[in-house]
This record gives C-alpha cells, structure tokens and sequence, in this order.
C-alpha cells in the first residue's frame, strides 16, 4: 500500500473514532436529560401521590367520622352474639330436635373442626388470613379497580376478618362508607383477637345455604351434619373442599332444594369443590396424591338422608313447650336487668312483660337453648297411638272432628309425663291443643273436689252419712236441680251418691261449706275462678271451664295426700355451653288432710265398682292398680271427661267437638261414658306397656290412722240406735276420728203397710198379719221436708209420718181369681187403701174355708199354694181391717164340695150293698151245683179201680 493510502486510512480512522466521540456525547447528553426528566416526574409523581393520598386519607376520614370507636368487649360480644338453633330433649335427657327457626346453626369450638375445613376456607377465602392484619390493601385496590371499572368479573376483597366484621356487626349494604367501615373495624378487630379466634367465629357464623331437610344452615356444624351427617370434626377432604366452596354462593352452590330434595344438577357446586381443592394443592395444603383422590371421590354418595322437623312427628309437644319456655325465658331476662314489675303502674307493668315476652320468643329458637322436657318419649308416642282408633270416636259433624284431650301427671312432682293434644299429632293444620287449652265445663268430675272433699274436711259430710236425693231447686233462680235421670233416689249414703253421680246430694254438700271456703279451696286446686261469685251453687256440678291439664292437676291432688304439686312440662334450660337459665323447682299447696284424702279415694274407688259409673274401667285395663276415679258429663252431653288417679300418676281424658256439638248417644254400640272410658284405658294401657312402674304401683293408697270404720245406721248416717238395728238398717262405713257419728238417731220402731210401692205408718186398726215392723221417720230429720215418698226407692223397712190411707169403704168382691197347678194368682184391686189378701182354704169334700195365708201389699197378686185337694178363694183387707166379700172359688181339678163327696158316698154304698148281693147270690148257686158233682164222682171211682188191677197185670 502507498504512503499516501496509508495516510488517508489513518486520517479515515481518526474521523472515525471522532464520530464515535460525537455520538457518546450526544448520548450521555440525551441521558442526562431523560435523567431529569426522570427525576423530575418521580418528584410530580410522589407530589400526585401524596396528593392522591392526603384526598384518599380525608375522604376515608370523613366516611367512618360518624363510626364510634368501640372497645374490645363491644366488638369480641357482637363477633361472637351469632344466632345458634335452640334443640329440645325429652325426659332423661333423650334428644327430641331442633325448635323450628328460620336458619339453623350450631356452634363449635376450632378444635373441633377438622383441619381439611380450617386449610379449605383460608385458601378459598383469604389466601393472606395468617400474613395480613385485617385487610390486604392489593386486594382492596383491585377491588375497588373492579367497581369503578365495573367489571364483569370480580374476584372481591375482603378478608376473613372483613366478612366476620359485615356477618356480625354491619349489614350487607353495598356502599363506600360502610366498606369504609368495615376496613378500620377489621383492622381494629386484628388487635383483639387472635386469628384462631377469628377463624372460630367465622366458621361459626358464614352461611352454607340449605341442608337435607330444606332449612337454611349457617356455620360449619350445620353445614356438615345438615349435608353429609357427620360432625365438623370428622369431615373428610372432599367433604372439607365441597363445604368451603359454599360461601361465596350459598343458594347457587348447595345441593338441596328447598323442600331437601336434591338438585337435578350439582354441578356448578362440584366445579367450585374442584376449585378449592386447587388451590388448596397451589397453597401447599394438600399433595397431588390427595388432590386426585379428592377429585375421583363420589362426593353425592355422601348426602345425608332427609331429617325431617321436629314438628313434622311433635307438632302439639313443640309449640307447648315453645309456649311455655318463652315466658320462662323473658323472666330470667327481666330478673338479669334487674327488672322489678311490683314497682310499676299496671300499664307500665304490662307493657314491661310484653316487650321482655316478645324478645324471648325471637330469642327462643335462635339462641342456643337446651330445653330439658319432663315427657317421657315412650309413654307420649304411645299415648298418641293409643287415641289412633276411629272406632272409638263420634261421627264428624258440620266437617269438624270429635277431638279428645289428655294428660298423663306424676302425682308426686307435677312432672307432665305425656299428653295427647289430639287426634291428628304432627299435622301442621291442627294447632289447638285439647289437653292444655280447650277450657271446657267439667260435669260431675267437680263433685268431689268442690262437694264432698271440702264438707268433709270441716266435718259436714263423711262417706256414710246420708245426705236426701229429693226434690231441690237453685236459691239463686229458683229452677229445679235434676239428676241424670231426672228422677230421685231418696235417702242414701253420699258414698252412693257419688259413685251414681247424683247432683242434688253434691249440691247440698257444697251448700255446707262457707263460700270463702269453697273459692280458697278452688284457688288452691289452681282451678280459674270467673269472678267473685264462683263458686256458684252450679259450680260443683260442673259449670266452671278448665283444661285437661288443670282438672288432672287438680285431681292429683287425690293422688298426693292431699297436697297439690303444680303441673309443669319443662325441667331446666341451659345456654348452648351448658350455663343454668332456669331450673324447675317443685311448688306444693296443702289443699285436704289427709284424712279427708283417703276418704275422697275411698269413696271414689266404688266408681270403678258395679254400679258405679265407670264400672267398665277395670275390665278394660290390661293390669291392676289401684285406682279411684269420677266420671263427668256436661250439659246436653257435650262433653264427656274421666279422671282417675293412683299413688303415682293421675290420667285425666275429655272427649268433645271444638264447637260444642253434643256427642253422640252410642258410637258402635258403645254409649258415650263408657266409650270415654275405654280410651282411657286405652291410653293408660300403651303408658303401662312403656312403663310399667310408673302406670302399675305395686302399693295401695294408705289409710292413715285418723280414719277408722265405724257401724253406722245406714238411713240416718249415724251411731245406731236399737229401731235401726231391729230394722237391720246398720252397716259399716269410714269416718275421720274428729267427726265420728253420735248415737241419737231420733228413730222410732214402727209398724208400717207397703201400698203401692210405698210404705205407711199402720192405723191402728189395720192387722197385724198386713203390717212390718220397721223404723220411722219425721218429715224434718234431714231438714228438706216430707221424703216418704222417696223411702221406698232407697231403704226398705223405714216410714214417714203419713198413715195408710182410708177410703171410708168396705173393699169390693177380688177379680181375676185362678188355680194354675200350684200357683195361684188373683187381679190387683182398685182400691187405693188395701194392705194386703187372704188367701182361704178348703179341704177335699168340705164347705170349711180357713184363712190360710196373708198376703201383703196391695200389689202381691200371686201366691205358690202347693199341691193338694183343695179349694180356695181370695179377699181383699184395707188399712182399718175391712174385708171384701169372697171371691169367686178356685178348685184342684180332684176336689170335690161336701154335697157331692156325701153323694158319693151313698153311690159307694150302694155299690157296696149290691157287689154284695150278687156275691151271695153267686155262692149259693155254687153250692147247688156241688150237690151233683158227688154223685157222679162215686161211679167213676169204680170204674177206676177196675182200670188199676189191669195196669198192674201189664207189669
């Protein structure tokens, strides 16, 4: 290469390296600037942010500026005052169910949650739970891009702690300040409780849509026993995944439909398990291994089956114990305010009540109640299926049901050990209850708790005492008081009276007892008094409402001694971690002594007996106890009820229409009385068959040693006197000691006639063959004027004042008089003052006719004359010793009158004088004919002996 070559390439090379040091100039010039500039953005953009801040920072200032700063207490009670379902048990603690509520929930410790369900929700839900303090502010930002970009895809932004915050404290409105809200109150939270305590609460609280039964669930427990039938504790991985996946769409998300069947399609619900076993296998939780066994897993196999509601089977026992809990619980809830009802005005008292029972209902099935019951679960399913027998029941009239109503009661505590509420239990249409609030008049079930037992407890009545079945009317209206039968029985015992269900005797036992007496007695039964006037003359007949629940709780007072323990149905409630709300305590009134007691047992005893009205009670019980009962009917039969107790329990049962139609006479040939008690026994039967040492005690009412049995005169109720002896009128009967009869009966022996049925005292004239010797009475010994009329009907052998009548006549001829083999039988005379017959006699072949036999009464027309040859004729005697004229004369078909026997005779004679005639006649004609014979005999002996030599040559 030339010089001149070389010298241009090195001169090109310098211009080269001169162009290179114009670019790294121009370069780090244009650096420099964008370096400023840089910087100079970097500055604007802080300044915007600090502006964008400030303006953020004032704006979230002025939306929670109105928000009260609440201290830990506040907000730890608001996060964890969740609703939780309140269950109900029966007797000895046997689950019975859920109260009905409109969302179902259980709480659970964390502990007691599975760990799959724990990992599940925070992966799902709140991947940063253990990192963040409250909020994640990327999260906030991308939600809030989200809302003013109005995407249709939003992924949210709150935390755990920010979804407890709006679950517990806020409400779900949708707007800035209340998201504002939420933001400084989870972030406050954080400072108060731990993240255990958080994810306790919230797993508590979130809702997890519909359960097997239909009914909306929240928190865990609910979610796992409601869906899969276990406990959160037991809950498996797919389980976990499947549950977890519910929150963000309860509704869209659940399986079941609202009446719990499940969904024709779960699939967008297992694209959201998938979804969270995903990212509970991104976030390290679960291993590839779990995740696809998760996957494969038959998660629907897993469904429980259908829980039916508690008042699907319960319906009359739920709501009676919702009744009854809620005003037990507004009390706990007055007595923790310190609320003093006495020192208010009765307005203010009442409002008071109203408001603390309203919040108790709300809070009733949604506060985590534990209702501890008295109702044995066996003795009430039986009771229910026991009243399962149309055949038992009245027609249906105007479309409405003969009902019944009962109540099974522990004499001792009050404890109510079953009940039937009707005929149809678990039907959602039929919410009256017919054993605790159909007040119906209770008939002759009163008679011994108003009647009888108060006279006897102050010494006006005792069981053999006589008080008159007669003729009687209201002091009030003057209007007649009628029995049953509308007849009358006289003088008898009140022991009988009782047992045949008479009113006027129980009328007039109450009418002894003063009128503060009977009510204090009344109001220590805790039977309702209607107003100052009860009880009414009426009232022991029936004419005062009450309930099945009342009348058996009245009568238990029989089976306790005399001392009544107040029904109750609930035994104790307790919060859902087991603190005390109320605790039964057992409240008892002295009511009877026990003297009176036992006597009131023992008179009703004869009720089950023959003759009395529930006679058919012990053939239809399936075991023995022993029991004392009363029957009861209203009026126009509209209701009909029978009560009976024994030392343990008392069943008490009313059959009726709701609207008072009167019962049928017989349903399937069987009258009302007995038909109400044979569902009595019916129900007594299926509680002996659940327990038989509750219905069956195996010892009888004790007699206490104030009562001690005495002869008594069985007329009068009192010591026997000689007249009643010698009238074999005494008999034995119970008293207590401090009221034993006195031995001044007033009786006087007495003749007496029976005229048609009644008896008379015998005028003096009247023959003693006609009359008995009885007792008498005056028209005034029972205070109730003249009851001869009635003796008859009651006790034989007793008279009153009134003389046999006198017609001033002599008796006329005796008609209708015949012989029928040995029976001889006459027609009643007409008269109205005949004492009696006599029957007259006459022998065979004899005109002698001889008083024979008397026969008293004027209605005895037949006498058993024997056998015989006789002949016979009746008269009439009247009261002062007339005698009719013979009858027409009745013979045996043999026997003959004197004339005709003496005519016979001469025809015997005859006879006799001619049989002998012709006899001597007869011999003398034999004597002839001998005479002859003698000759001829003597030639034929020759002849013989002639014939002899010969026979003997032939030897």
């Amino acid at each position: 290469m030339s010089m001149f070559s070389r010298i241009k390439e090195r001169i090109h090379l310098l211009y080269k390296k001169l162009d290179d040091i114009q670019l790294f100039r121009r370069i780090g010039i244009t650096y420099q600037v964008f370096w400023n500039l840089f910087l100079v953005f970097i500055v604007f953009g802080i300044m915007s942010l600090f502006f964008v801040g400030g303006t953020a920072a004032g704006y979230f200032a002025s939306l929670v500026k109105d928000e009260p700063l609440q201290n830990a207490e506040e907000m730890t009670t608001k996060i964890h005052n969740y609703e939780e379902t309140s269950q109900v048990f029966f007797a000895g603690d046997t689950y019975m169910g859920e109260l009905p509520t409109d969302l179902e929930r259980h709480q659970v410790a964390l502990d007691d949650i599975s760990d799959y369900v724990k990992k599940a929700i925070v992966a799902t839900e709140d991947e940063y739970f253990y990192e963040h303090e409250g909020v994640v502010p990327k999260a906030i930002m991308r939600a809030t891009y989200q809302e003013f970009a109005n995407a249709s895809t939003q992924t949210g932004g709150s935390t755990l702690t920010q979804q407890l915050i709006k679950q517990q404290i806020l409400s779900s409105e949708v707007s800035f300040d209340r998201k504002a809200t939420e933001i400084l109150l989870a972030m406050r939270l954080e400072h108060f409780m731990s993240k255990d305590d958080i994810l306790e609460a919230y797993l508590n609280v979130v809702p997890f849509g519909r359960n097997a039964s239909g009914n909306q669930i929240a928190g865990v427990q609910s979610a796992a026993i409601g869906i899969f039938g276990v406990d959160a504790k037991d809950l498996n991985l797919p389980q976990s995944a499947f549950i977890a996946g519910l929150p963000q769409s309860p509704f869209g998300y659940t399986p079941f439909q609202s009446d719990g069947e499940v969904k024709e399609s779960i699939d967008p619900a297992l694209n959201r398990m998938n979804t969270v076993l995903s990212r509970m296998h991104s976030e390290g939780y679960i291993s590839d291994e779990e995740m696809q066994d998760a996957l494969d897993y038959d998660i629907q196999g897993d469904f429980t089956d259908r829980t039916p509601p508690i008042t699907e089977k319960y319906h009359y026992l739920t709501y009676e114990i919702m009744k009854r809990a809620t005003p037990i619980i507004a009390e706990a809830k007055m007595e923790a305010d310190d609320v003093n009802l006495d020192e208010m005005s009765d307005a203010k008292r009442a409002e008071t009540i109203e408001s603390y029972t309203s919040a108790a209902a709300r809070d009733l099935s949604s506060s985590g109640y534990r209702i501890h019951t008295s109702i044995n679960q066996d003795i009430y399913d039986g009771m229910q299926d026991a009243v399962n027998d149309d055949n038992l029941f009245g027609p249906e009239k105007e479309g409405e049901n003969e009902e019944v109503g009962a109540v099974l009661q522990d004499n001792k505590t009050g404890a109510i050990l079953g009940f039937v509420g009707g005929r149809e239990e678990g039907n959602p249409d039929k919410q009256f209850n017919h054993a605790t609030q159909a007040n119906r008049p209770t008939g002759s079930t009163m008679k011994p708790l108003l009647g009888y037992a108060p006279a006897m407890e102050i010494g006006t009545v005792q069981p053999g005492l006589v008080i008159p079945d007669t003729p009687m009317k209201y002091k009030s209206n003057g209007k007649p008081i009628n029995n049953f039968d509308r007849s009358h029985k006289g003088l008898q015992s009140v022991r009988k009276s009782l047992a045949q269900s008479r009113n006027v005797p129980a009328v007039r036992a109450l009418n002894t007892v003063p009128h503060d007496v009977a009510r204090q007695t009344l109001k220590d039964l805790g039977i309702p008094l209607a107003d100052e006037g009860v009880p009414h003359e009426s009232s022991v007949l029936g004419t005062v409402d009450m309930s099945v629940e009342e009348n058996t709780n009245a009568y238990s007072t029989f089976g306790n001694g005399g001392k009544r323990v107040e029904s109750y149905m609930i035994e104790r409630i307790e919060t859902a971690d087991g603190e005390s709300v109320f605790e039964h305590e057992a409240k008892e009134t002295d009511v009877f002594s026990v003297e009176t007691n036992y006597l009131t047992i023992d008179m009703m005893r004869d009720v089950l007996k023959p003759g009395g009205t529930a006679s058919s009670v012990p053939g239809n019980l399936n075991f023995s106890a022993d029991w004392a009962g009363k029957t009861g009917t209203t009026q126009y039969t509209r209701d009909s009820w029978f009560m009976a107790t024994n030392p343990n329990v008392t069943l008490g049962v009313w059959i009726g229409y709701d609207s008072n139609h009167t019962i049928s006479e017989t349903v399937n040939g069987l009258r009302y009385g007995p038909r109400n008690q044979k569902i009595w026994a019916n129900i007594a039967n299926a509680a002996y068959s659940a327990n038989s040492e509750i219905m069956a005690p195996s010892e009888s009412f004790k007699q206490p040693e104030g009562v001690v049995s005495r002869k008594i005169c069985s007329l009068t109720g009192t010591a026997p006197s000689k007249a009643c002896e010698d009238a074999d009128l005494v008999t034995t009967d119970l008293f207590n000691k401090k009221f034993l009869p006195n031995s001044k009966d007033d009786l006087k022996s007495e003749r007496y006639v029976t005229i048609n049925g009644k008896n008379y005292k015998a005028r003096s004239q009247t023959p003693e063959e006609f009359t008995e010797r009885g007792i008498s009475i005056s028209k005034d010994l029972f205070g109730v004027g003249d009851i001869s009329s009635y003796l008859p009907d009651s006790i034989n052998g007793v008279v009153g004042d009134q003389e046999a009548p006198d017609n001033g006549n002599t008796p006329g001829k005796v008609s209708g008089v015949s012989l029928d083999g040995s029976s001889l039988k006459w027609s009643k005379h007409d008269a109205s003052d005949i004492v009696g017959y006599r029957i007259y006699r006459a022998d065979n072949g004899s005109d002698d006719f001889k008083s024979v036999q008397a026969v008293k009464g004027n209605e005895s027309t037949d006498f058993n004359v024997g056998g015989g040859k006789y002949a016979f004729y009746v008269t009439a005697v009247d009261s002062v010793g007339n005698e009719s004229s013979a009858s027409d004369i009745v013979k045996a078909n043999d026997w003959k009158s004197k004339e005709d026997a003496e005519k016979e005779e001469e025809e015997k004679e005859k006879e006799k004088e001619k049989e002998e005639k012709e006899k001597e006649e007869a011999e003398q004609d034999d004597n002839d004919a001998s005479d002859n014979d003698e000759d001829q005999d003597s030639d034929e002996d020759s002849n013989d002996d002639e014939n002899s030599d010969e026979e003997s040559n032939d030897d």
